[in-house]
């Protein structure tokens, strides 16, 4: 029978594998930031909205689940839904846990993708602080049709996995170090923004754009 604790410890081997030829992968040739990468985008909103926000985040991230359950639902109406804001989300998982958790969203299909993000940023308290949380994100899962050998099945999906890491290694070559990072227009801005401090980066934006 499969170890599940031998799951997150083989992903954060091959995290320690994928840091040794970073430097040289990204050296190699210097990505745009709108440039799409190894995995579909997970993008909200009208493609020729004036303005494109990008959210590296992590699903273990505490202040990426404040910004998702306090801030997001309001940005979402106020901007994406009027057509003002192109919101992209990737992925930058600060551990093996919040990769595991990438991974299932992903392999639960591209129109489970994300409800899955959801559920697991409100769950974020009962599975990334458990003894035992793959059973946690085991448990979650179900709520999404997969069962345990889907989730085992899952993390051993190398295509995925180098897919997260790739997009990740990219994000640092932007300079994300922390998560909630977010690129207004191109401009970085690090932290979980309030509404109103999106607010006051949008409005001489939108301003110039007549909208």
């Amino acid at each position: 029978m499969l170890d599940r604790r031998l799951i997150v410890q083989s992903i954060a081997a091959g995290l320690a594998a994928t840091a040794a030829g970073k430097a040289a992968a990204q050296g190699a040739s210097a990505p745009k930031l709108l440039d799409p990468g190894p995995l579909p985008e997970k993008v909200f909103g009208a493609a020729d909205a004036p303005v494109t926000v990008i959210e590296y985040a992590s699903l273990t991230c505490h202040h990426c689940m404040n910004f998702h359950m306090k801030t997001w639902p309001e940005f979402k109406t106020k901007y994406v839904d009027t057509g003002k804001v192109r919101f992209i989300i990737r992925e930058f998982p600060l551990d093996p846990l919040a990769m595991a958790g990438f991974m299932l969203a992903r392999c639960a299909g591209e129109e489970k993708w994300y409800p899955v993000v959801d559920m697991f940023y409100r769950t974020q308290e009962g599975w990334a602080h458990s003894d035992k949380p793959l059973d946690g994100l085991t448990q979650a899962m179900r709520q999404a049709g997969m069962g345990k050998d889907g989730v085992d099945a899952c993390l051993k999906r190398e295509d995925l996995y180098q897919g997260i890491r790739q997009i990740a290694d990219r994000a640092k070559g932007f300079g994300v170090e922390s998560t909630p990072t977010f690129f207004v227009n191109g401009k970085k801005e690090v932290g979980a923004l309030s509404l109103e401090q999106f607010d006051a980066i949008l409005a001489p934006l939108l301003a110039k754009a007549g909208k």
